[in-house]
This record gives structure tokens, C-alpha cells and sequence, in this order.
């Protein structure tokens, strides 16, 4: 939906809200019988009192932040709320001749609720924001007194079959006048009921409707009800005087707790999670038993304060069952049990839309694609930009926005045929520029480009079908930058300029009701997607760009003169300073690396400014809200580590957690991009440049104010120098033992492992690399690795990796069994493009590059059953997915999922001979995982010291008995990967031999 920014803060106006009349519930006509009116009306023409619903944020302060309907808005951050009742905050706003207001809440120090970046729509009188929910009601009216014989009418209504948010009770004491539409707010009583008492004065008896503050109502099919004095229940329409109370507890020492309802189990590989919804009564459940009743393993019983139980270790293709019970605080145990049951192996139970997997992403191998670039489901969508005939893109039929997420899709099995089971996808928010294909010259960022999506694949569509295959998106984000054209919603430029006969090719003839939305032609040129609202030959009105419209020495490459303020520059004062900051990098390893502009088609956002941090904040918000699984950070290492650690980090733990718990707060991954393309453990000597960094706390207090402490902490740690930062153990085994992680210093941002990057050229190369930096992060087993990329190959290379499907091999080899997270650029499975020139712009045909477009290896059908696991293919797809390195990542991956150690374990060299030899574990006490693996990647390997018992082969089959602590692998050769694991019985049996035999693992 198209937005029109608002002056301050960058809030976006908030469209009408029209409510929703629900089936079976009439609205009351007007007459003696019945409420006056229909509509809600307004408790005073001139004020609004907003009710504002505290409880699910737990604000230590709440400020209202508005704009009367044609007026402007206050300033931020509002004004302060007072507090009304329990759970309750509220403000009297006096509108004059307004209709109502545009409102946003925050807690004074930066923490936004902005109605998603839509703003709430509010009327007059009495208003309650409960959740996003907007109603009109008093939840703090004192309408009834303690019961009372014959005065007191004490009202449960049930809403389980209307499903209202709000309640309100509009009523007429016999002899006695209605209440004010809508009435007064009743309050919660128990799951699915809610209450009100109303003292009737000398009337036995009184007329009664209900509402939900939205123009909807049950009115008794027009006739009103009639609740008499004492407790009455309305349920289904249907009343019953003197009924006892719905939500009565019974005491626990008398009858034990009822069991959980709708208890359900889910199967993923070799684990089961089940979920229940507690017992609904109040007598102190504070446990539950779990019992594993099926399969081979006996039975396990757990005492839990949650709703959901992982069982993990279990066989594949085994059906268990489970049976659950609640436990009380008097140690009652419920007389009936609740029960569910799950095959492991098979494919997940399809989870609920918009809501991300939420599991540890160690376990998750990444596919990258550039989602332009990968496979085109829908050419409707397809646009080739301003550059479509010099770059060469016309002539091959090769729109750069080619691919879509329909294309994506369409092929999410192959991806899951290969073996991953997560999805790193360029950025969806709308951009803007002459070449933008790849997402990262962002300009409206609360809209998703209209150029990835299609009717029944819109961004959400590509979401909730990749959930249902279990797998992952991952969303690549852009803090540091907007593109030249501004943010809009935030600081757009008024024009550029200057269109003369040189430059009228280029812009276009201005067209005032054109609006970007990188799909639409702007219809005067009939040819322009993007330049004919901007131009302008006269100096605009409240201009601040400097010289505006003056030649310069320069020229274009076609060498037509360039004007002052025809191109963006953060030194022309055409960008504000409160939104983007004013200068240009000197020293990419200085300080204002971090505070200075890239490149002119990268706006350099002020992230230490409070609107421009809430701007990003409420758009990214609306990612997280759709469900993603986690963030890839563009350009991390451009903004201060005080800023990711005091705004956008906790924000986004904030709205996870708020939105879906705690856990999946915990498993929502973000890894950063902190480029550092050298060879050494820290970026040229300096701290603040270097991917560790990054992942730690801040170690001392700062100024309060953003900026200072950038520059505070840049000195400080500059100062402490390389030998005085944190250091973990937390990627080593102590030893042969796996110990519990230590991550309260964590920052919560995880990184790309650049280091093992740039040394990729040979995986020995890449392995001691890695080796040498993992204690200086804060837990380097999240690192994500990868060879190459959009951007670069091994040694800052701008090439794609060309080293050979041997060494491809080996590379592969050890991202599987190492730590980190393997992670795979589109068509490196078949060594797409290798050795072409990633990235060239315009100047030369995309089909020519390391971004071409993929599609056509991907054309015909392809349905996986599992994960590395293809059912049927046909056409040319069959054949991509015959290549030998293809075959290699999904047998990697076969074995990898079937190893906790090599997915989640520490690692360790200790007592091992060997180039790239290493052992790691596993062990997981809650779930009774424990998981031991010897590796070699390419060579032979001894080690010594490990704890006896049998060695299974994941590769071979192949079985060695351990008696004296030792034991010996023959070299193998390049990439032919050996993978021996401790046979530990039960659940933790060694797997022996998985998959079959290939090129490189056999």
C-alpha cells in the first residue's frame, strides 16, 4: 500500500479504519427498546480521552505522540500518559473542530508503537489502543458496587463464539436512562469471559446489548436482553439468571487439575516438539508430565513450567506417542492425560503462517540468491530500467528484474533437493536507482518492490511456503544506507536538476501525478520508471542544496556538463543532517568509515539520529511481524557497535519477542557484513573495523547521547588495542567434553566469517585462518561461511571462484563438518559463472557476469521428499541436479543433519595429527543428546586421547573399536571426507554409512 510521508519523525498517515460486522450479530435500531444509535457517538464534539493498554509492553513510561486531523503534530516524543486504571494509560486531548486525531505511542526514550509505520486513526471521546486494537470504550468506567441484595447486577457475557477484543456493556437500569453509546468497558474474567457489575440503584432488573467498540453488536436480534439482580451469565444469546460463577475454582487439595487441551506433537528428522494449550481452571498448574509411551526408548517423564517439550535423538521413521498431564502447586496430578503422536523422518507439520520456524540455526545450511537474478515465475513483473539497452541486458532479453518470488517458489524444492534448509534473499523493500536489481539502493523501506511479487506470491506467500517445507528465510537488510533518491517516509530531495537539451534523455518531463512504485511506466515519457516526478530547472522551494543548478568542471561519460545538485552529494547540503550524515569517507579504516557516505547511490543514513532509528526500527518491524526466520545485516561495519548494541540489536529481540517468545527470539538469527578483505585476524590493527567486534556487549558506560558515545567507544577500544579485547572459549571442547556456552557478553549480532573468506583460495588456508580468530569471537560456531559471494571471491577477488570442482569439493568438505554455518551462493553447485566477473554495473550484459540469471538450469520439474532427498525430476533441472559437486552438498548435508556434533558442537585439535583434522561434540543434558565426532577433511588423521568405545563411519560404514584412546584414518583424498562417530547406544547410536557413495565421499 502506497503511503504519503508526514513532516515529523517520518510517520507514515494511517488509513481509514472501517469495521467489520460479524455474522449473527445485528446492530441496535434506535427506539425506547434499545440504544439511541447504531454509531458510537462521542463524549464530547471537542476532546478525544485515549485509553492506551500497558500490559504487553511494560514501559517504565508512556507518551502519546498525535496530530489533530488537519493540525499539526506535537513534538517528539509527545506528551506524557497518566495512568487511568489497572493496565491502563490514558490522555485528554482537546481537537477543536477536529474529527479526530493520527496517534503513535512510545516510551520516551526511543521505543515506538506506530500502528506498523500506518499510525492509529482515532475519533472523538472515549478511545482504547489494546494490542493494535483500536475501540471506542471506557476500560476504567466505575459503574457497579460490591453485590448487594436486589441493587447489584453482576454480568459474564462469553466471547468465545464472537471473538472480541473489546467488550463493551450498554445497559438501562428499570425506570432508569441508558448508558452513553457504547457503554462501559467490561473486564476479563477467564478464558473466554468477561465481567462487569452494575450497581442498579433501587431496580431489580435491567435492559442490556453488547458491543465491541467497533459498531458491532449483539443486541438480541433487537430486542434487547433483560438481566435481573444477582450473577448472570449470556452465553450464545442465551441467559441465565442466578447462575453460578463460569470462572469458579475449585480448591486443589479437593479434585485434581484438568488436563492440557489440544495437545500436538510435530516431527522434524530425528526430533519431536510438542505444544498444548495450558488447562484453562486456576487451581495452580504449575507443571506438566510428559511421558513418551512409543518407539523403542522406553519411557520418559519431564517436569515442565512451559508449553512445549523437545524430544531430540530419536530414530528416523519411528512413530512415538505422547501422553501429557498437569501437575498442580499441591502436587495434584491430573486423572486424565492428553495425547498426540509424530513420525520422525517425515516432512513437518505445515506451521502457522507468518510465524517464524524458530529453531536453532546452527542446524540450517544456507542457500544465498540474489532473488532478481535466480528464477523467473511471472514476466509481468519483469522491468529492465533506464541502463536496459547500454548495458547490454536488451539485447540478451535479459531484464535486470527477472527473477521474483514466484520463480523462487516454484523452486524451493530444489533447494531443499539440495540439501538446505534455509534461504538468504537479497532485500525486498522497494528501491530506487538506474540498476537496483539487487536490492541494497533502498527508498520506501516498509514496501516490498512491487517488482518481486505477483498475484498468490507476494512476499508473505514466499514466506509460508517456505515455512511448509521447513525451511528458513532469511532477510537481507540495509541499515547504514538509503539509495540518492532519499527514504521516502523519511527525507526524500525535492528535485534534481538541471534538465536542459543535454540531459532531457534522462529526466523526463516532470508529470505531478506520478508516483515511483518501480513497476508503473510515468506516463507522459511512457518510457520512465523512475526520474520524470524529480526534475527540476528552477531552483525549488526551501532548496538547501548549495549552488544550485550552477555548471561545474564536470562531465558525464557522454560528456555532457554536470550541474550542482544534479547528482547527490552529502557535502552539498541537499541532505539534512538530522536524517543523513554529511561527509564522505577518507579512511576506510578511520572513524568515519562509520559515519560517512559510501557512495552517491548510497545515502549515508545518521543512524545515531532518533528518527531515523525509529524509521528502521518500524520498517524492519514489519519483517520481523510477517514471520522471517533472521536478518542478514548489509554493511554492519559502517555503523557504530553503540548503535547496533543500544537501538537496533535490542530492538529486534524486542519485537521477536513480543510477537512470538522468548525462543524464538533466541533462534531469530542476525550475521552481519563487517568487510574485512585482509588476511589478518584483526582488520589492519584496528578493533572497530573487524568482524569479532562486533559480536560482543559494550564493557563500559558511554554518553547517553548516540553520537558522543560512537566517538567514545571508537577512542576507547582503539586505546585497549588488540591484545586487551574479550576472549571465548565458547566454539572449544574442553578437551574430549562439550561445556554450556557462555553468551552473556553477546551482542546478539553474529557475523560473516571473513577471514575464512578471503583465505578460501585453498580450504588448509581457509581452515587455519579460521582457527586462529574463533577465540576473539564471542561464539565463532554461529560464524556463517562461505566461499564466495555477490560481492567478492577468495583474496578480495572480483571474481567468482574458479579453483576447480576438486578443490570446490574439498571447500565444501570443510564447511560441512567445521564450525559455522555452510552457506552457498546460487550456482555454485555447478560452478555457475566461475570465473566471471562478479559484478560489472551497467557497463556489460548481467548475462555476462557472476549475477546472471539461474533460471534456465532450473527449468522443468523438481519435488523433494527430504531434505538432500529428490523424489522426481525432470528437464533440464534433472540435469543440474545430476553435477558431481551437486551430488557432494546433499550427501554433506545427509550427514550433517544426521550429526549434532558437526551442526551444534564445539571443536577441538587437541591430541589429533592431521592438516585438517579436528574433533567435535555435542551434548545437550535436556533433550539427552550427546554427540562425538573424529573428522578429516582430505588427509590422514591420528587421534589420540579420545574416549573408547566403537566408531562408525558416516562416509563408509566402515567400524573401528577404540581400547587403548586412539585412532588412525588413511588419507582418503582431496575432499573425500571421513566422519567416524562415537557410538554412545540408545538415541545416540553412531548413524554408520548415510546416503550413497559419489565422486568425492565413497
Amino acid at each position: 500500500m502506497r503511503r504519503t510521508p508526514v513532516r515529523l519523525l517520518g510517520r507514515l498517515a494511517a488509513a481509514a479504519v472501517a469495521a467489520t460486522v460479524m455474522p449473527g450479530l445485528l446492530t441496535p435500531a434506535p427506539g425506547p427498546s434499545g440504544p439511541e444509535s447504531a454509531v458510537p457517538a462521542a463524549a464530547s464534539e471537542s476532546t478525544a480521552t485515549v485509553f492506551y493498554y500497558t500490559k504487553t509492553k511494560n514501559w517504565s513510561a508512556y507518551r502519546l505522540h498525535y496530530a489533530p486531523d488537519g493540525g499539526p503534530w506535537t513534538t517528539a516524543p509527545g506528551v506524557p500518559m497518566e495512568a487511568a486504571c489497572t493496565d491502563w494509560v490514558k490522555q485528554t486531548v482537546t481537537l477543536g473542530s477536529a474529527a479526530g486525531l493520527a496517534a503513535t505511542f512510545n516510551n520516551g526514550s526511543g521505543v515506538w508503537d506506530n500502528n506498523a509505520g500506518k499510525n492509529y486513526v482515532l475519533g472523538t471521546g472515549a478511545i482504547t489502543v489494546k494490542d493494535g486494537v483500536v475501540a471506542h470504550s471506557d476500560p476504567c468506567a466505575e459503574t457497579g458496587t460490591e453485590p448487594g441484595e436486589g441493587r447489584t447486577a453482576s454480568v459474564y457475557y462469553s466471547t468465545a463464539t464472537v471473538g472480541w477484543t473489546t467488550t463493551n456493556l450498554h445497559y438501562q437500569p428499570a425506570g432508569g436512562s441508558w448508558t452513553t453509546v457504547p457503554g462501559v468497558g467490561m473486564e476479563p474474567a477467564c478464558t473466554g469471559w468477561v465481567k462487569k457489575s452494575v450497581d442498579l440503584g433501587a431496580a431489580t432488573s435491567m435492559l442490556a446489548t453488547f458491543n465491541n467498540g467497533n459498531g458491532v453488536w449483539d443486541n438480541n436480534n433487537g430486542v434487547d436482553y433483560t438481566v435481573p439482580a444477582g450473577l448472570t451469565t449470556v452465553k450464545d444469546k442465551k441467559v441465565t439468571a442466578g447462575a453460578g460463577d463460569p470462572c469458579a475454582a475449585e480448591a486443589p487439595d479437593t479434585q485434581a487439575p484438568s488436563a492440557p487441551s489440544k495437545v500436538a506433537a510435530s516431527a522434524d528428522g530425528v526430533s519431536v516438539v510438542l505444544t498444548w494449550d495450558p488447562s484453562t481452571d486456576d487451581r495452580g498448574v504449575t507443571k506438566y508430565q510428559v511421558t513418551r509411551t512409543g518407539g523403542t526408548k522406553g519411557t520418559l517423564v519431564s517436569d515442565l513450567g512451559s508449553t512445549v517439550f523437545s524430544d531430540t535423538g530419536l530414530e528416523v521413521r519411528t512413530t512415538y506417542s505422547y501422553t501429557v498431564k498437569a501437575v498442580d502447586a499441591a502436587g495434584n496430578v491430573s486423572a486424565a492425560s492428553a495425547a498426540a503422536t509424530a513420525t520422525t523422518g517425515e516432512e513437518p507439520t505445515t506451521p502457522a503462517p507468518g510465524k517464524p520456524l524458530g529453531t536453532d540455526p546452527r542446524k540450517d545450511p544456507i542457500y544465498f540468491v540474489l532473488t532478481a537474478r535466480f528464477n523467473d515465475g511471472d514476466t509481468a513483473n519483469n522491468r529492465g530500467g533506464s541502463q536496459h539497452v547500454k548495458s547490454g541486458n536488451a539485447a540478451n532479453d535479459d531484464p535486470m528484474f527477472r527473477g521474483d518470488f514466484k520463480g523462487l517458489i516454484d523452486k524451493l524444492d530444489y533447494i531443499k533437493g539440495l540439501g538446505m534448509s534455509a534461504v538468504w534473499i537479497t532485500p525486498v523493500v522497494l528501491n530506487r536507482s538506474d540498476y537496483d536489481y539487487h536490492g541494497y539502493h533502498g527508498y520506501d523501506f516498509y514496501e516490498v518492490d512491487s517488482r518481486l511479487e505477483s498475484a498468490g506470491a507476494s512476499y508473505q506467500d514466499l514466506i509460508d511456503a517456505a515455512h511448509a517445507k521447513g525451511m528458513k528465510i532469511y532477510q537481507d537488510v540495509v541499515y547504514n544506507h538509503s539509495s540518492r533518491w532519499g527514504a521516502r517516509g523519511l527525507f526524500t530531495p525535492k528535485a534534481y536538476g538541471v534538465r536542459d537539451t543535454q540531459w532531457s534523455w534522462y529526466y523526463d518531463e516532470k508529470n505531478d501525478g506520478f508516483e515511483y512504485d518501480g513497476l508503473t511506466v510515468e506516463t507522459k515519457s511512457g518510457k520512465s520508471y523512475y526520474n520524470g516526478d524529480l526534475w527540476s530547472t528552477a531552483e525549488p522551494s526551501g532548496n538547501t542544496c548549495v549552488n544550485w543548478g550552477t555548471p561545474t568542471q564536470h562531465t558525464s561519460p557522454e560528456g555532457y556538463r554536470i550541474y550542482n545538485c544534479q547528482w547527490p552529494s552529502p557535502t552539498s547540503g541537499m541532505f539534512p543532517k538530522a536524517y543523513y550524515h554529511n561527509c564522505w569517507i577518507g579512511n576506510w579504516e578511520g572513524e568515519d568509515s562509520r559515519s560517512c557516505w559510501l557512495h552517491d547511490d548510497l545515502a549515508d543514513f545518521n543512524t545515531e539520529s532518533t528518527p531515523v532509528q525509529n524509521y528502521l526500527t518500524g520498517a524492519y518491524n514489519k519483517y520481523i511481524d510477517m514471520g522471517v526466520d533472521g536478518f542478514r545485516v548489509d554493511t554492519a561495519v559502517h555503523i557504530p557497535r553503540t548503535t547496533w548494541n543500544r537501538r537496533f540489536l535490542p530492538a529486534i529481540q524486542e519485537r521477536v519477542t513480543q510477537r512470538f517468545g522468548a525462543e524464538a527470539a533466541n533462534n531469530f538469527f542476525v550475521f552481519g557484513e563487517v568487510a574485512a578483505f585482509v588476511n589478518d585476524k584483526w582488520n589492519r590493527g584496528s578493533v572497530n573495523h573487524s568482524a569479532q567486534f562486533y559480536t560482543w556487549k559494550e564493557r563500559k558506560e558511554y554518553s547517553a547521547d548516540d553520537a558522543k558515545a560512537a566517538l567514545e567507544m571508537y577512542d576507547y577500544e582503539q586505546q585497549q588495542g588488540t591484545g586487551s579485547q574479550p576472549v571465548s572459549d565458547n566454539a572449544f571442547l574442553d578437551g574430549n567434553s562439550y561445556h554450556a556456552p557462555d553468551h552473556s557478553r553477546f551482542s546478539g549480532m553474529n557475523v560473516i566469517d571473513m577471514r575464512m573468506h578471503m583465505n578460501f583460495g585453498d580450504a588448509n588456508n581457509a581452515y587455519g585462518n579460521g582457527k586462529d580468530s574463533d577465540d576473539s569471537y564471542n561464539d565463532a560456531t554461529y560464524n556463517v561461511v562461505y566461499v564466495d559471494s555477490h560481492d567478492y571471491g577468495p583474496n578480495k577477488s572480483s571474481e567468482r571462484y574458479a579453483g576447480g570442482t576438486d578443490a570446490w569439493a574439498e571447500n565444501m568438505s570443510l564447511m560441512w563438518t567445521f564450525r559455522g554455518i555452510p552457506t552457498l551462493y546460487y550456482g555454485s553447485e555447478i560452478e555457475f559463472q566461475a570465473g566471471r566477473k562478479i559484478d560489472c554495473g551497467p557497463t556489460c550484459p548481467l548475462g555476462t557476469t557472476g549475477r546472471a540469471y539461474y533460471g534456465g538450469h532450473l527449468a522443468g520439474d523438481v519435488r523433494a521428499s527430504d531434505f538432500g532427498t529428490v523424489s522426481s525430476a525432470s528437464g533440464a533441472v534433472a540435469e543440474t541436479l545430476a553435477k558431481p559437486l551437486v551430488k557432494h552438498v546433499q550427501r554433506l548435508n545427509q550427514i550433517r543433519r544426521a550429526v549434532p556434533a558437526l551442526q551444534m558442537g564445539q571443536y577441538s585439535t587437541e591430541g589429533i595429527t592431521g592438516s585438517m583434522a579436528y574433533k567435535r561434540r555435542y551434548t545437550d543434558a535436556a533433550s539427552g543428546t550427546d554427540s562425538f565426532a573424529l573428522v578429516t577433511v582430505s588427509g590422514s588423521a591420528t587421534y589420540a586421547g579420545i574416549p573408547n568405545g566403537t566408531y562408525k563411519d558416516a562416509v563408509t560404514g566402515d567400524t573401528k573399536v577404540v581400547t587403548g584412546g586412539t585412532l588412525s584414518v588413511p588419507a582418503s583424498g582431496k575432499g573425500n571426507l571421513r566422519v567416524y562417530v562415537l557410538d554412545l547406544g540408545g538415541k545416540n547410536a553412531a548413524p554408520g554409512k548415510i546416503g550413497t557413495a559419489g565422486g568425492y565421499l565413497k
